[in-house]
């Protein structure tokens, strides 16, 4: 019987999620916090550079998400390569999506096996 979710585009999906959450909120208060205008500034830029970042990430997660719900591993290709382009657009922040961008690739490709498996395309 085959599972009904790939288990590892779930996980991944979670991660990913709670990540993107992460970001959007730190980036959204932090500027409002500020002691000082020279404070505010530093914010603003901080999140000016990582903005490509958390984009990147909130696409990748909607693909993710895709590919996970109506289980077509181009969709879970796509979440894997942009984790992957949000890794490259800012380095400092690798490590918050290689464990999504590992696991997109693996459950892209047990997806991959199961639609050839069943003698369908994808």
């Amino acid at each position: 019987m085959r599972p009904k979710f790939n288990i590892c585009l779930l996980i991944s999906f979670v991660i990913g999620a709670a990540y993107a959450v992460y970001l959007v909120s730190y980036f959204t208060t932090a500027g409002g916090n500020a002691a000082s205008d020279a404070e505010a500034v530093g914010y603003g830029i901080a999140a000016a550079i990582v903005f490509p970042h958390m984009v990147c990430t909130i696409v990748a997660v909607i693909f993710n998400a895709l590919g996970l719900f109506m289980r077509k591993p181009a969709f879970a290709l796509v979440g894997a390569i942009l984790y992957a382009v949000a890794m490259v657009l800012f380095p400092m922040y690798f490590f918050f999506v290689l464990a999504e961008m590992i696991l997109s690739f693996v459950g892209y490709a047990q997806m991959r096996k199961q639609v050839q498996g069943n003698g369908g395309t994808a």
